[in-house]
């Protein structure tokens, strides 16, 4: 049974009831709820927010556990010192006006599982007209087969990132400070043939300009690759990852840790690019989401699973 609430300050917040299977034949009358909101509010298609639950024993039942998974993705829920539980939640571009958040709570050996409704915003997106040399708009088999294996190599890191612990704390960084020249979701059109959507943000920037971390990580991938050109991938954590392509020189290598605001390379042309710029992305898992909605994350405060009260 799902009950919706008008919440000050949080938006639509959802409180779902669920019975415990180990007591369902008892008839409890009274099934405990986990009251559910997210921030920024309302969550939007497209981005990352944070999703914060709140179980009905309240922060003094330490005994308490939760998990789940939203969009086939899991959920890394941290325990925060007011009692409710806080987790990244990834939203795909694409899908209807409702996404199906699945929580499993345990107490010790009962474990009870609800499905919750999550209603989502639809933002709008531009279209754009490139030209690019054919190779890179019309790729051949030979060149095809490249992409779809660096794709396969990009997305196994995103889906690692889900085994790295949560690496950054405070707000994440602009990789650049320039003016930015695409933004995520315009729809693309390559020499009048090829249409793709523009999964990331671009800076603008001259050839050696730097590029820097948008927050503490783990350089999980140095590469050269046939669209992305010379790219860096950062595993931040609690499956983040963030991407920086096209540069044109690469100042870290896999497996360096890395500081929020340290440079990592430099602005270049390399690969499908239409001129000198910085294509970044970020993934929560498999889903590709709006990079600058990082940034209307609130803070966080320290690593580990008890944050200090925001």
């Amino acid at each position: 049974m799902i009950r919706r609430e008008r919440a000050r300050g949080l938006g639509l917040m959802l409180i779902a009831t669920a019975v415990p299977r180990a007591f369902a034949a008892q008839q409890v009358p009274h099934p405990a709820p986990i009251e559910i909101s997210t921030a920024p509010a309302p969550a939007t298609r497209g981005s990352v927010v944070w999703l914060y639950a709140r179980p009905a024993e309240g922060p003094a039942d330490s005994a308490i556990t939760l998990d789940g998974t939203a969009a086939g993705e899991p959920l890394h829920f941290e325990r925060l010192e007011d009692g409710r539980y806080r987790s990244l939640l990834g939203l795909p571009l694409e899908g209807g006006d409702t996404l199906a958040v699945i929580l499993r709570r345990s107490t010790g050996p009962i474990t009870d599982t609800v499905t919750v409704s999550l209603h989502v915003v639809h933002p709008t997106y531009a279209n754009e007209r490139l030209t690019v040399a054919p190779r890179y708009a019309e790729p051949d088999s030979a060149s095809r087969t490249r992409i779809d294996a660096e794709l396969a190599q990009s997305r196994a890191i995103s889906r690692r990132a889900h085994d790295t612990p949560r690496l950054w704390s405070g707000r994440f960084r602009r990789p650049r400070p320039s003016r930015i020249t695409s933004v995520y979701g315009t729809g693309r059109e390559f020499n009048g043939s090829v249409t793709s959507r523009h999964l990331g943000t671009d800076f603008a920037g001259k050839v050696g300009a730097p590029v820097r971390a948008a927050g503490r990580a783990v350089v999980a991938l140095v590469a050269r690759f046939y669209l992305a050109g010379n790219a860096v991938y950062l595993d931040h954590g609690g499956g983040l990852v963030t991407g920086y392509f096209h540069l044109s020189r690469v100042l870290v290598a896999a497996g360096d840790t890395v500081a929020a605001g340290q440079v990592i390379g430099a602005v270049g042309q390399s690969g499908r690019a239409t001129g000198p710029h910085l294509h970044w992305i970020a993934r929560y898992g498999g889903i590709t989401v709006d990079p600058m909605s990082l940034f209307a994350l609130p803070a966080t405060s320290r690593f580990g699973r008890h944050p200090a009260r925001e």
